[in-house]
């Protein structure tokens, strides 16, 4: 029997030993691979380790959760569980009639840097921003935490906390998870319409052809989008690149747009273009094309991994630094980590969970859900489909590539 090599992606490696030793689930697997050795690079784009010290303590507003039993809560589209009428969403339901606690939730997240860029100028200006809990990538959730613009989280308030998977607890932009805990992990690849397309889409260069010029909708998240055509062009994304492999994939990207190959770059409103039918195929989330196929009852729409890899992320809820029902926020975000009710949400959303216990709850509800590779990934899965974290960027860095990303995307 052949030799094993082993991924070369630090992250990966991480997760794999994980997996070994506790047997995690595939979304303790991903959120594993995601975190990394160091790295933190769980999320599309690892973000750097904050400075030594930590950040100077800031004045909490007065909470009142006491007596306002209320939580408002910004996420992500197609990012909760709902009924079938696709009116309300169940585990919230049951939240509100556990705890009394009016819970309200909206879909406000399109985009991480357009969201925060909206609410960004109240939160510095201490205004509250009218939400106590809001969900962002890892890359995100650094900046937020190095600008002192979200509030430190009540662990011992937050007994289900614990049930964090063991290589996410200690992410190099929250050590220690004092300000955030992970909602969801998923991947990068790409989606489309298998009828309507008449071909697998198995690598970029089938996504990008004449045939399908015009019809592809990409990601505006720059460590997706740029993180699959990197690999693509032959880079390890979590190794040591630089700027020439960096403009060489903008390069890439550019022709592609003026060639006419991308009709949209989008956050998640890019389902839009492929409930349409604007769009055939893109570059897109794990987890939309499941809910694509519910929503337009149309069982086509595939999700895979292109040959040359696939990208890592992952979304974290924090509080606010304006918001008053911190405590209110610590209960929704502690129900959530009951491992049964990880699952509930964890079968409707078909992303990666970050609950330990998830896995054994899910083969109660189903045990086809309970071994898939989108929700439970095995070793060989992310192994073999090379995916991978995006490597940590520095201060600079991030500023200068994001800067050439926002001339890039028109925002």
């Amino acid at each position: 029997m052949p030799r094993r090599i082993p991924p070369s992606d630090p992250a990966v490696r991480a997760l794999i030993r994980s997996a070994r030793a506790s047997s995690l689930s595939r979304r303790s697997l991903l959120s594993a691979s995601a975190m990394g050795a160091g790295a933190a690079a769980l999320t599309a784009c690892a973000p750097p380790k904050p400075p030594a010290g930590g950040v100077a303590a800031v004045k909490l507003p007065t909470d009142v959760s006491a007596t306002e039993k209320v939580v408002n809560w910004a996420n992500w589209t197609a990012y909760l569980d709902m009924d079938d009428e696709g009116k309300t969403y169940p585990t919230l339901e049951a939240f509100i009639k556990e705890t009394g606690i009016k819970a309200t939730y909206t879909e406000d997240i399109d985009d991480n840097d357009s969201y925060v860029s909206k609410v960004r100028p109240q939160l510095e200006a201490k205004q509250d921003i009218g939400k106590d809990i809001i969900t962002l990538t890892d890359w995100m959730a650094n900046r937020m935490i190095r600008d002192q613009l979200v509030q430190p989280l009540e662990l011992i308030q937050m007994p289900n906390a614990g049930n964090l998977l063991p290589p996410l607890k200690e992410v190099s932009f929250d050590p220690g998870r004092n300000y955030s805990l992970t909602w969801q992990s998923g991947f990068a690849g790409i989606g489309y319409d298998k009828e309507r397309v008449g071909k697998e889409l198995k690598t970029l260069d089938d996504l990008f052809t004449p045939e399908l010029r015009g019809k592809v909708v990409v990601l505006s998240e720059m460590r997706d989008t740029l993180g699959l055509i990197m690999q693509w062009q032959g880079v390890d994304i979590a190794g040591n690149w630089g700027k020439p492999e960096y403009d060489k994939a903008i390069e890439k990207f550019n022709q592609l747009v003026s060639d006419g190959y991308i009709r949209r770059i989008k956050g998640n409103s890019y389902l839009n273009d492929l409930k349409s039918g604007n769009a055939l195929a893109g570059i897109v989330w794990s987890g939309d094309l499941f809910i694509l196929r519910a929503e337009t009852e149309n069982d086509n729409w595939e999700f895979t991994i292109p040959e040359s890899g696939g990208t890592l992320w992952s979304d974290n809820m924090m509080v606010p630094i304006t918001s008053t029902h911190r405590r209110n926020a610590e209960t929704l975000m502690n129900y959530y980590y009951d491992p049964k009710v990880a699952a509930e949400v964890a079968a409707w959303v078909n992303y990666v969970c970050p609950v330990v216990g998830a896995k054994q709850e899910m083969e109660k509800i189903d045990q086809e859900l309970a071994q898939s590779p989108f929700i439970f990934p095995s070793e060989d899965y992310l192994t073999k489909n090379n995916i991978q974290g995006f490597r940590a960027l520095t201060a600079q860095e991030d500023a200068d590539y994001s800067a050439e990303w926002a001339k890039v995307v028109g925002n």
